[in-house]
């Protein structure tokens, strides 16, 4: 019921809900009440904390829309020191925010072996010269190192009117950790490398915003038909002022036209089409989704822990490929396969501990060939 707005927002009202002007409690997207936030004064343009989803305990980032600032505190040892308040624009990863998000995942993941949601809705890093020298690139290779190594399920959502850009792409994309992370985004989110007036600026100039407008006006097809046609030089002149008049008249529309056409190509709809995200979702629904989509990563990642314990040549994907095998429901229902690995425990694991009798069996038979005769003798002979 607190769905992120365009203009800046609370995030924690997005995570925890509020309590609205009537005093009537408005849900957010966790479970009432368990939503705990910690290190709170540090890297403000980030929150990060604890909650339940459904009662399952989950970690938590998300990102602040809104200016915060960053204060440093005077020198005690220098008198001559002053107390520095430096403004932070919301939506961007600065080196301190940077390094809070690298220690969240690490506590989440070495600490408290929690899964994790991450709201993501970041325009980039800073990148002046000062945040250069304050290590923001270290800080934020350390987020993909610790998402490269996470063990549990990681989801990255853009939640509604958010947008996920440049090098903030790059250390939560889910190529990074495909065993464990997926993304989603909301119908309304955008995600791109670059924004639309940025790839208008590279991919769509005025130059070829002009010769768009000549290949479709037809005033100034008639006037370069016009143009072609006139003898003398004072004709050619009025005419070519004509041109560059009615040029300027349309730049502005067919920059916003452009514009906007780039924008499409960042539209969740498109992002599904390119594979970049596993699904569209809506905000309404995202809660219900995301609580049977971690109780379905959660189980599956037990089953596959046992199915790979049993036989050590399986590998990640026999083992999803062996659990598919035996789930006798709708695969692509995470309801229906939570149900079915809730159910079919007993059943599981008498096909677990087939798999292990079989896997020793061909082991102990391998190990029985690599000896001569009077070796397999002897050793039968003792084993009786």
């Amino acid at each position: 019921d607190s769905p992120p707005s365009k203009p800046p927002y609370a995030p924690r009202h997005m995570l925890a809900g509020h309590e609205d002007d009537k005093g009537n409690f408005v849900s957010g997207f966790f479970d009432k009440g368990t939503f705990k936030e910690y290190l709170a004064g540090w890297g403000k343009s980030v929150v990060v904390g604890r909650a339940k989803l459904g009662g399952i305990p989950m970690g938590v980032i998300a990102v602040e829309t809104r200016l915060s600032q960053r204060i440093i505190p005077a020198d005690p040892a220098n008198p001559d020191s002053r107390e520095n308040v430096e403004p932070q624009a919301g939506q961007v990863w600065f080196p301190d925010s940077a390094y809070k998000t690298a220690t969240a995942i690490e506590d989440f993941n070495r600490g408290e072996n929690l899964p994790l949601i991450i709201f993501a809705n970041w325009r980039g890093f800073s990148g002046g010269t000062r945040d250069m020298y304050s290590e923001v690139l270290k800080f934020g290779a350390m987020i993909v190192d610790g998402l490269r190594t996470y063990k549990h399920p990681v989801f990255v959502y853009l939640p509604p009117n958010g947008e996920l850009r440049g090098g903030a792409w790059v250390v939560v994309d889910p190529t990074i950790n495909d065993q464990m992370m997926e993304m989603y985004a909301d119908k309304e989110s955008r995600g791109g490398i670059l924004e639309p007036p940025g790839i208008c600026e590279v991919k769509f100039r005025k130059a070829d915003q002009i010769k768009t407008m000549h290949r479709l006006d037809e005033k100034l097809q008639a006037l370069t038909k016009e143009l072609a046609d006139a003898g003398d030089n004072e004709a050619a002149t009025k005419i070519k002022a004509e041109i560059s008049k009615r040029e300027d008249t349309l730049l502005p529309l067919y920059l916003q036209i452009a514009h906007e056409f780039a924008d499409l190509h960042d539209r969740a709809g498109r992002m599904k089409a390119k594979g970049v995200v596993e699904d569209v979702l809506s905000w309404k629904r995202s809660r219900e989704f995301f609580y049977w989509r971690t109780q379905r990563k959660l189980a599956e990642l037990e089953v596959r822990k046992k199915l790979m314990n049993a036989d050590s040549t399986m590998s990640w994907s026999d083992a999803t490929a062996k659990i598919q095998e035996m789930a006798d429901c709708d695969w692509t229902s995470d309801k229906a396969v939570v149900e079915w690995i809730q159910g079919s425990e007993k059943k599981v694991d008498e096909a677990i501990g087939k798999m292990a009798y079989e896997s020793i069996s061909k082991e102990v038979e391998s190990k029985l060939d690599s000896l001569t005769s009077d070796q397999r003798n002897d050793l039968l002979a003792r084993l009786r």
